[in-house]
């Protein structure tokens, strides 16, 4: 028996809203895992360069105009196709942006957690805000760019430039000390919701899949192309 959309995302969505309730619950309560993580943390703090250039990644200034050209650039090309509701996926990604601070604000006053001793004395470090902010530009941004790429290739790329970034942006927040490990792991499970949403309406709005453009993105003329 077929399981339903909804369903599946559900399915989906299940590990890392329990992952995010748990280690949101071991941050309140000052559970085990606080130990392993600030073990876990003092074992990778090295403050240099390359961190804080990484960490740089998951900034506000960095990320979001990445993630505006690219809402620009889906929204230009649906109107411009002729696509029913173009302006839905960019309102989508620019909407799971917004939720980003909506979000993770509250629960940094509510968690109150201290930072690692490679930054100042203050509290409000969890979850870790640059980490949302990096996973839901670049992810926003890929899944929105992904459906416009016929090339199976190009598509590749586009994942993996988005992996680099974000992982890259994670290491650099740890690395630096900006954040201890769980901080950035909550805002994984954080961002991974946010894109959920995205995902959907992507796949929802999507451009059919003809058989002419499938064979055409494989390298093989259609009737009415002609040979190559």
């Amino acid at each position: 028996m077929p399981v339903s959309p909804p369903r599946a995302l559900s399915a989906l969505l299940a590990p890392p809203v329990l992952l995010f309730a748990l280690i949101t619950w071991q941050v309140l309560a000052d559970g085990p895992l606080i130990g392993v993580d600030e073990r876990l943390s003092r074992a990778l703090v090295h403050p240099d360069r390359l961190s804080e250039l990484l960490a740089d990644l998951g900034n506000v200034q960095v990320a979001v105009p990445v993630l505006a050209v690219a809402l620009a650039y889906v929204a230009w090309h649906g109107r411009a196709g002729g696509a029913d509701r173009w302006w839905l996926p960019p309102l989508a990604g620019a909407l799971a942006m917004a939720l980003v601070p909506v979000l993770v604000a509250p629960l940094k006053a509510w968690t109150d957690r201290p930072g690692t001793p490679a930054v100042p004395p203050a509290v409000g470090y969890y979850p870790s805000g640059h980490t949302a902010t990096a996973l839901v530009a670049y992810g926003a941004a890929t899944l929105l760019l992904l459906p416009l790429l016929r090339s199976p290739a190009a598509r590749r790329v586009l994942v993996a430039l988005c992996a680099v970034l974000v992982l890259g942006a994670s290491y650099g927040l740890v690395r630096r000390g900006y954040h201890w490990p769980l901080d950035v792991v909550a805002s994984w499970c954080l961002g991974a919701v946010l894109l959920a949403g995205v995902a959907r309406v992507a796949s929802r709005t999507a451009p059919p899949v003809t058989r002419s453009t499938r064979r055409s993105s494989s390298g093989t003329p259609s009737s009415s192309s002609g040979p190559s």
